[in-house]
């Protein structure tokens, strides 16, 4: 098969040439032919790997001398790998190699080889296509393994030994998975048994290199069907085993708690329709995590979990500095929406008052929307009568919401009475009257009680006050007075 109309970048005539005038081999191979035969050349994936039957940093050098702009090159002389970036592309060149594994390391031990070494050592079939750019077979497929073939059946399949393939390097069992659901295929049945059976290896990789697969995963079209093979093969008991707590159905005169694992894993791609935002995911795949630990039966009403989301909301940080995830504002963001995910679930149940609104709008802020997208996705009954309902319901609690934020001016907002303002009024230091003053402001504009204007605050500032005996000493004026 020669697929030279696959071949449109320009940097492939380039590879071409000197291949021709230094009598080198040149291939493109992996992810770039997979995604090209997939969807078809009018959108060329941006990440190019070259495969070379000699040395690769020097294919890269003269690559990089024949272009007539200045292009960055990046040379990795320990790996014996390249990278040039061009534009919107960024091409890695290597000389093809042979691979052999120590038993307690996934880092290979390399020599040089020929095409057939390197497709070997590839991970998966369909990631062990090549094509030639070599000018004698220009386009041509180079396809081994039958990786076409498992194009077109929708199939994940290693080129050698599934048991070889995933000793070798366990992380592999992770990049299938990943691959299973970001392409819709399917991981044929060996391989995917070959996964069970060697899934204690994965205890040699990474925890950096194990959670970078799990956002893959996360980031795919259909993430739960990833975290469903990766339970199916004993991978998730190992490297997620709160996720893997929450599997199970139990069963107390007569009444079920529902499956929480899948569910969860239904929230999660619900959510995954709607954003692409790694972090509004992640808060879709944890926030019932604690429910394990706040199950219980109450006879007369059932299984419970009260408070999962403010347990669940403190095993986030335990969760993200064991997952190497990033202790930052992206953790403190989880955590928020992990705390208050049923905060409109509530309202959504009950007669909306405005006092409950401008809470909620106070305590989540910017991400309002954000947790409005997860409670929406949290809706997941069969029963379709049942999910309008609830989305009507939530509907309402969206208008309410912008009712009360064109009014109110809730959201972020600062009291216009500070605490600098009460001492200064009153003509005292810092002190518990202060607090107890400035909280009642809040609360009173929370409440409805006044509106959130300097004059109504004053008047309450001095309200408060008097009731704790304080006396005005200095006159405050608004802003611009």
């Amino acid at each position: 098969m020669n697929l030279a109309g696959h071949l449109n970048h320009r940097i492939f005539q380039i590879i071409s040439n000197i291949a021709q005038r230094e009598n080198i081999q040149a291939f493109v191979i992996g992810g770039f032919v997979r995604d090209s035969l997939l969807t078809g050349s009018e959108i060329p994936p941006k990440d190019i790997d070259i495969v070379v039957l000699g040395s690769g940093i020097e294919m890269a050098e003269r690559v990089r001398q024949s272009i007539n702009e200045e292009v960055p090159l990046t040379v990795f002389k320990n790996f014996g790998t390249a990278m040039l970036k061009w534009g919107e592309s960024e091409i890695e060149f290597v000389g093809a190699r042979k691979e052999s594994y120590r038993k307690d390391s996934r880092k290979p031990l390399v020599e040089n080889g020929t095409l057939e070494d390197d497709q070997n050592r590839r991970d998966f079939t369909i990631n062990a296509l090549a094509i030639s750019l070599n000018p004698d077979s220009y386009g041509e497929l180079v396809d081994p393994f039958g990786g076409l073939k498992h194009l077109d059946e929708k199939l994940i399949t290693t080129p050698l030994d599934p048991g070889r393939t995933f000793s070798d390097d366990p992380l592999r069992m992770l990049r299938g998975i990943r691959f299973a659901s970001r392409l819709g295929f399917r991981i044929e049945p060996a391989t995917l048994t070959s996964m069970g059976q060697h899934r204690n290896r994965i205890g040699i990789v990474s925890q950096e290199r194990i959670t970078g697969e799990l956002n893959k995963i996360m980031l795919t079209r259909q993430p739960g069907k990833g975290f469903l093979l990766l339970d199916k093969t004993g991978l998730l008991e190992i490297i997620f085993p709160e996720l893997h707590q929450l599997k199970g159905v139990e069963e107390v005169d007569g009444q079920f708690h529902k499956d929480n694992f899948l569910h969860t894993l239904k929230v999660l791609d619900n959510i995954a329709l709607k954003t692409d935002d790694l972090w509004l995911r992640w808060a879709a795949l944890l926030h019932d995590i604690a429910k394990p630990r706040t199950k219980k039966f109450e006879s007369g009403t059932g299984w419970t979990f009260h408070g999962h989301e403010f347990l669940g909301s403190k095993m986030i940080s335990g969760i993200f500095k064991k997952l190497r995830l990033p202790l930052n504002d992206k953790m403190k963001y989880v955590r928020k929406l992990v705390l208050l995910h049923l905060r409109p679930i509530v309202l959504s149940q009950e007669i909306v008052s405005d006092s409950a609104v401008r809470r909620l709008i106070f305590d989540v802020g910017d991400d309002l929307e954000d947790l409005m997208t997860l409670c929406e996705a949290d809706i997941t009954s069969k029963n379709e009568k049942t999910v309008k309902k609830h989305l009507r319901n939530f509907q309402i609690v969206r208008e309410k919401i912008v009712e009360i934020e064109g009014k109110d001016s809730i959201r972020n907002f600062q009291p216009p009475i500070s605490g600098d303002d009460i001492r200064h009024v009153f003509g005292i230091p810092p002190s518990r009257p202060v607090g107890i003053i400035k909280n009642a402001i809040k609360e009173a504009i929370l409440d409805g009680e006044i509106p959130n204007e300097f004059e109504a605050a004053y008047r309450k500032m001095l309200e408060e006050g008097g009731a704790l005996g304080l006396t005005v000493q200095n006159k405050l004026k608004k802003d611009g007075d």
